[in-house]
């Protein structure tokens, strides 16, 4: 037998689901990047402010800002237990000139929590860019078919008739709440900048010999080099846990999205009414070769799923933060908030892919509502045949038995819904039109119009403040 090298677990998100873009995006080259980008931001506004940094001490921390050397800091972390001042170490071997200025009265969260808000920032922005992708698809999808009719559902059970393109809007206005969620934790989001040990800037008032203008200026200035407009008003060690809760409310809060509009789509699946893509060679099932499983939509649920069950881990992350701050946030951080992104990034992915080759089949939906419609129609042919001269209560009454005694045929004997062939029969309704009666169209109410205002209200907006009102979408891989 032939010994193979195991391997280790590798992360699904990162080997299965996530675009490559999320994946390096919360990878070991961006993250320690993002670490001396704050570093030289640090040295920089200290220069400004009359600290003794030479310009070529910056221009060589500028030099290996993303020439990074891992390999090293590792060696030295295993000596120090200590990341982040296994890093300063290896950027000072990198940069000799300029090793006793890195870091320069600063905690490890200076440079970890700005650098994660660097992240974040980064990553909700794509974030969002595919939410838009996805509205964007969808809304093509419910534009094309606002005017179909098809059997609404309460409590799954029949009801009025809606449009398919109406159902998809309301599947997208939910997308659309997320997006405005995500747009506010963007807005929303601001530096840590210089804030010291326990938030008190002491080390920092230490270091310009007591001038607190200094020190306010300083934290500003980080915060202007990082792209941020303002900073967290007051802190402990790190900026406010509450925002990681937030944050993970809100990618929660697509994961629901997804999550109900995958299993609409199960669902209209096992009626046969509407199927995601299914490619020439796709395997549906290993034992029934006849079936087209809705696997994109049922991996969403379960991505979605997932990032449902990473909120609370944020929540209690905040909850459970003594005093100035306790340490046990560190390792669920690194956990919950890159794989709560790449979870999204994935479901949107997904979600994009499934709405730009959804099949609908009208036949089979005209077929369905068709079966329920005489039912809902006797509302109508009541009327009509109240104005034509009949007694209401009567009419009503012969209403009644006749569509009982049709539901039981459907249910008992799984009969067709002969409700229209029984009034035909029925001398009271002899002159009704009982065809035009049932045209579906005029049970959809403004359906279609409520697709075309929200179209132009709603999607239109999104596609010119994310494109210029051109095309969003964006080439995606399953």
């Amino acid at each position: 037998m032939t010994e193979t090298q195991e391997t280790p677990y590798q992360n699904p998100l990162i080997e299965r689901y996530a675009s490559r873009e999320m994946a390096f995006h919360w990878g070991p080259q961006r993250r320690f990047a993002s670490w001396r980008k704050v570093w030289i931001a640090l040295a920089e506004a200290e220069q400004e402010l009359g600290i003794p940094i030479t310009d070529a001490q910056i221009e060589q921390l500028k030099s290996f800002e993303t020439k990074l050397n891992l390999d090293e800091a590792k060696k030295y972390e295993r000596e120090l237990r200590h990341d982040v001042m296994a890093h300063v170490h290896a950027y000072g071997d990198q940069c000799p000139d300029a090793r006793g200025i890195i870091h320069l009265g600063a905690t490890s969260c200076f440079v970890t929590d700005n650098a994660d808000l660097l992240l974040i920032r980064e990553a909700l922005q794509l974030t969002a860019k595919r939410l838009a992708a996805t509205i964007d698809q969808m809304a093509k999808f419910a534009a094309e078919h606002r005017d179909l009719p098809c059997l609404a559902f309460t409590h799954f059970q029949p009801a009025q008739p809606t449009t398919v393109g109406k159902r998809a809007c309301l599947w997208i206005y939910d997308l659309v709440l997320d997006l405005e969620a995500i747009e506010h934790r963007l807005e929303t989001l601001r530096a840590r900048s210089a804030k010291g040990t326990t938030g008190t800037q002491a080390s920092f008032l230490e270091l310009f010999s007591g001038d607190q203008d200094k020190v306010r200026t300083l934290e500003k200035r980080i915060a202007e080099k990082l792209s941020f407009d303002s900073v967290y008003a007051v802190t402990g060690q790190t900026y406010p846990r509450k925002v990681d809760a937030q944050l993970l409310d809100a990618l929660s809060g697509i994961g629901q999205s997804l999550h109900k509009i995958a299993t609409d789509i199960r669902l209209l699946a096992g009626r046969k009414e509407v199927e995601e893509p299914f490619e020439k060679k796709q395997i549906g099932s290993s034992a029934m070769a006849y079936k087209r499983n809705p696997m994109r939509s049922e991996r969403i649920c379960a991505l979605g799923r997932f990032v449902m069950s990473l909120q609370s881990s944020p929540a209690m992350t905040a909850a459970t933060q003594w005093m100035e701050r306790t340490l046990d946030d560190s390792a669920n951080r690194r956990l919950v908030i890159p794989q709560a992104f790449l979870a999204i990034d994935a479901s949107l992915v997904l979600m994009q892919n499934v709405a730009d080759g959804m099949v609908v089949y009208p036949a089979t939906i005209a077929k369905n509502l068709g079966a329920e419609l005489p039912f809902m129609a006797t509302e109508n042919i009541l009327m009509q045949a109240v104005a034509a001269g009949g007694d209401r209560q009567d009419l009503h009454e012969q209403i009644r038995v006749h569509s009982q005694a049709a539901a039981l045929e459907v249910k008992q004997n799984a009969g067709d819904n002969d409700l229209l062939e029984r009034l035909k029969g029925d001398k009271n309704f002899a002159g009704i039109d009982l065809e035009a009666a049932i045209d579906p169209h005029a049970y959809v109410g403004r359906a279609p119009q409520q697709v075309d205002e929200f179209m132009e209200a709603i999607i239109a907006p999104i596609r010119q403040r994310y494109s210029g009102g051109d095309d969003l979408s964006v080439e995606v891989t399953v």
